[in-house]
């Protein structure tokens, strides 16, 4: 075990790595952060911020040689440095983890070969693939570059082959997916939270809207059968075991118009859907990811309180902050970046009520509010 008074280091400077080093510096530890930009958020509250890019390897060395466990707060840092560093020093969760979910076509074939199933889809990796994937999935269909896709970005819904020819060559040919575009009932995240023993604890699964391509809310306890819950918690240990994971993991579903519960994606680390914990929950999902990197326990993942998350962009900046402070049972969260764009998230919101209607309808009118 990995106590109070050690030193964590972080890859990758954004809300996340801040909102972790504050969990680690409330527990006692010390952090650093190594992330290029001068003006990260992590960076700018961490012990120590080595700025530099993910592949400097005098970087890597500084950043091995004053921490006892090293963690990543995004899963686009190059594998090959994590490597390098696990040569070093132990790191969670593993490079081989974080290579998976860098991958939407390792991601989806680990997920299927584990026997949990994604939606129908065909890797493309030249044009002339197209063909005979649009025979196989049909379409509508959504086209998905295999790397750096997130928040939309990098995803074409096309209708036709025509259409996905066209968003191919707008990706460059870039590896990719055609899958099947489903018809939705709902989207849901489970949270887990998983040390080196083996310890294993789920969060309440959030029901998740998306607006843009981006999380806009999240609502916990998700409006689902018991039965699709249990099932999600089940596949999400079963993915993370299959693994041997250590750290935080977050795992997306797709819940059909019949029922079924369709693997959508994951990520390894802590996530957006999962920001209600740092007020609804006995354990937030930083503390978790300090705790299991340090071979504790994990921590009570009880809800304490029906609660919905919502994103703040700065498409609504500046926000009138009395809409928000005036209410007594609104927890706010910002991230301390300097610059407000389109699609950037610039915080959240927690809304917790005594029932899950009423936090709905709350967050709903402070969003509005906030949106005029």
């Amino acid at each position: 075990m990995i106590f109070p008074g050690s030193t964590l280091g972080v890859l990758g400077g954004g809300q996340l790595g801040r909102m972790f080093c504050v969990a680690a510096r409330t527990m006692g530890y010390r952090t650093v952060v190594l992330d290029p930009d001068p003006g990260s958020p992590a960076g700018r509250i961490a012990d120590d911020h080595i700025q530099a890019d993910y592949t400097d390897p005098a970087a890597l060395d500084k950043l091995a040689g004053c921490c006892d466990v090293i963690t990543t707060e995004f899963e686009n840092v190059p594998a090959e440095s994590l490597k390098y560093l696990l040569s070093k020093k132990p790191v969670y969760p593993a490079p081989q983890a974080v290579e998976i979910a860098q991958n939407r076509i390792k991601e989806k074939n680990f997920a299927r070969e584990t026997g949990i199933a994604p939606a129908p889809f065909v890797a493309i990796y030249a044009e002339t693939d197209l063909v005979q994937a649009a025979d196989i999935i049909g379409f509508p269909a959504i086209l998905k570059s295999s790397t750096l896709g997130y928040d939309g970005k990098g995803q074409f819904v096309v209708d036709d082959l025509d259409q996905a020819i066209k968003a191919f060559r707008n990706m460059n040919g870039v590896e990719s997916v055609l899958e099947k575009k489903l018809v939705l009932k709902k989207e849901i995240s489970v949270l887990l939270a998983r040390n080196a023993q083996g310890d294993v604890q789920c969060y309440s699964p959030a029901e998740n809207e998306h607006r843009n391509g981006i999380l806009h809310q999240s609502i916990v306890p998700a409006r689902v059968a018991d039965e699709i819950a249990g099932e999600a918690k089940q596949k999400a240990i079963k993915l993370a075991e299959a693994m041997n994971y250590v750290g935080v993991l977050a795992v997306e579903f797709f819940i059909t118009d019949d029922g079924q519960l369709i693997f959508n994606e994951m990520a390894p680390r802590p996530h957006n859907s999962g920001h209600y914990t740092k007020d609804a929950c006995v354990t937030s999902q930083f503390e978790q990811q300090v705790r299991v990197i340090c071979g504790l326990p994990p921590g009570d993942t009880r809800l304490i309180s029906p609660v919905v998350m919502v994103n703040m962009l700065g498409d609504l900046w500046d926000p009138d902050w009395s809409v928000l402070l005036s209410e007594t049972n609104v927890k706010l969260h910002l991230y301390g970046k300097k610059e407000a764009r389109p699609g950037r998230k610039m915080g959240h919101f927690n809304v917790l009520a005594d029932n899950i209607s009423k936090a709905i309808d709350v967050a709903n009118q402070l969003f509005s509010k906030l949106s005029k």
